[in-house]
């Protein structure tokens, strides 16, 4: 499916195309803000990314965006057009998701064709010459693209608002407007999975990836929220210790436990159920796909979890970058968790935040974080995380496909 005449019009005439990433502080699902604006880093980046891609022969990190501005949603782009000077999340999102789009922020679908091509498949698979010459598997391509399809979906839901009682009658039209278009598209978006999912007439994978649609709608149910849902920590409990733990059944649902007020838990069990799960369930299914075995299915599952969280991790520490000091965070990114936890006084600020998270003060937030131990235990995390997928690479047969894993990894860890 190819992008229509008309769309490719408006997205080079739209501001909207030309505007750059806004960050949004919803968490793994959302739209990421620039890792890191110095050219040096941005270069290495995007080297990375494009030789990744010729590893793979196919340019994947523009597909959530291919689908969402298709033929199909023509009308959605002229409505989304006219919205352009609106405030609505929805037209933040589309300037998120063309820049992402253009800059292979996070190219979920590349990682799963990596993992795709580097561990091969079963013998017994019966594969056409095309898919012999590429690598991997012409069902494990549409499966990449079905992944970033439910996650622009999910990205595109999180910006619906809910309408105050009070809204003026001059905002009430763009708001709704706004609403009505964000779910058309992520509806649009997450039945077009779903149809192609099930072309793949694979049962297991079915199940597998549905299960990941459900973690990502009970992403949004997690401890207490603001009035548009935005999230806020859990008050910190003393002790920190916690029974959570992840569903030896991938198909059974991730209960909290006790996760909630314990900083490392908590952050863990919202990014694992807001993307963290999708991406591994995908480098899972891969392998279903392939023929491979449950354990090595397991395995695969374990890496595409921790490589999202290593990614979250990476973006929360970019977040407290000297440049981003005017940039509103996510309240329960790992730094404030972690920083919670030292300095439970610091609730005190976060609960003006309960009915509008816009009315806590992010400055002095800003101030306790770098000034405390947040900062440098996110950045053990991230190390911890991107040692736990060094460790499945180790295991498999050196390849290109292997390489390129390596490579984008080892970026992420900021080396």
């Amino acid at each position: 499916m190819s992008l229509s005449k008309f769309t490719l019009n408006f997205l080079r005439g739209s501001k909207v195309a030309r505007a750059s990433g806004v960050f949004c502080a919803r968490g793994l699902g959302s739209a990421q803000p620039e890792l890191e604006k110095k050219p040096d880093f941005n270069v290495r980046w995007n080297k990375v990314v494009a030789d990744a891609e010729k590893i793979v022969g196919y340019r994947n990190s523009f597909i959530g965006l291919r689908w969402l501005l298709s033929e199909e949603v023509e009308n959605i782009a002229v409505q989304i057009r006219k919205m352009k000077k609106s405030k609505h999340p929805l037209i933040k999102t589309v300037k998120d998701l063309i820049a992402n789009a253009n800059n292979s922020k996070q190219p979920w679908g590349l990682v799963i064709l990596l993992i795709s091509k580097a561990l091969g498949h079963n013998a017994k698979i019966s594969i056409a010459p095309a898919e012999e010459s590429v690598g991997y598997l012409h069902s494990q391509r549409a499966l990449a693209e079905i992944t970033e399809m439910i996650r622009t979906s999910h990205i595109v839901h999180k910006g619906l608002l809910n309408i105050p009682k009070d809204t003026p009658a001059e905002k009430l039209d763009n708001i709704v407007n706004g609403n009505k278009l964000a779910l058309l598209c992520g509806d649009h978006l997450l039945s077009t999975s779903c149809l192609e999912l099930a072309k793949l007439e694979n049962q297991e994978l079915v199940e597998l990836m549905s299960s990941a649609v459900r973690d990502l709608s009970e992403s949004g149910f997690i401890g207490v929220r603001d009035y548009q849902n935005l999230p806020l920590p859990s008050f910190p409990r003393n002790g920190g210790a916690t029974n959570f733990k992840l569903p030896e059944d991938p198909l059974d649902p991730v209960k909290p436990g006790d996760a909630l007020g314990v900083a490392k838990s908590e952050w863990t069990l919202r990014n694992i159920l807001d993307g963290g799960n999708l991406l591994g369930k995908a480098c899972q299914g891969s392998l279903i796909l392939a023929g491979h075995s449950t354990t090595t299915q397991r395995q695969a599952y374990q890496f595409g979890l921790n490589l999202a969280l290593a990614w979250q991790a990476n973006t929360d520490l970019k977040s407290f970058a000297p440049q981003y000091n005017n940039t509103v965070f996510s309240l329960v990114s790992a730094p404030v968790l972690f920083t919670l936890e030292q300095e439970p006084a610091l609730y005190e600020e976060i609960e003006k935040g309960q009915q509008n998270v816009n009315d806590v003060n992010y400055e002095k937030i800003r101030e306790m974080v770098i000034a405390g131990p947040g900062l440098e235990k996110t950045k053990n995390l991230l190390e911890e995380l991107c040692n736990n997928t060094f460790e499945f690479l180790e295991k498999l047969p050196d390849s290109e496909a292997k390489e390129g894993l390596e490579s984008l990894i080892t970026r992420i860890a900021g080396k």
